[in-house]
């Protein structure tokens, strides 16, 4: 058994551009825009989804928005979307990246959260 959830909510924008997104969904939502020092290709958008990490990323890629899942078990978790149909395509430090059906991308992580965040809020899978 192993457990996930989704953990957050990432803007992926062109490095360029990155700055002025940033700015924009900060104004947009109504949230403060901070930077995130350990990873300086992100901004973190202070509480713009509650009980979710969101950010705008600066990316060498094309814009779109994709989906952070955290898990205590990253193989057993990778296995599992793929089993859904998912196809993985890269890996970058501990994150994993996944293709799924429809196109869209998905990140898996090892747990990010706050203990008692990820226990609460995460689904168990067998």
């Amino acid at each position: 058994m192993h457990r996930s959830r989704v953990y957050a909510v990432v803007i992926d924008t062109p490095e360029a551009e990155a700055a002025q997104a940033a700015g924009f969904w900060s104004a947009a939502l109504g949230v403060d825009a901070q930077p995130f020092p350990p990873a300086p290709q992100f901004t973190t958008l202070h509480q713009a989804l509650p009980g979710l990490i969101t950010a705008v990323q600066a990316v060498n890629d094309a814009p779109r928005i994709h989906l952070d899942i955290e898990t205590d078990d990253t193989e057993a978790e990778i296995t599992r979307l793929i089993a859904l149909g998912a196809e993985h395509i890269s890996q970058w430090q501990e994150c994993h990246v996944l293709r799924v059906p429809g196109g869209h991308l998905v990140c898996v992580l090892p747990v990010e959260s706050a203990p008692e965040i990820f226990n609460a809020q995460a689904t168990a899978w067998r």
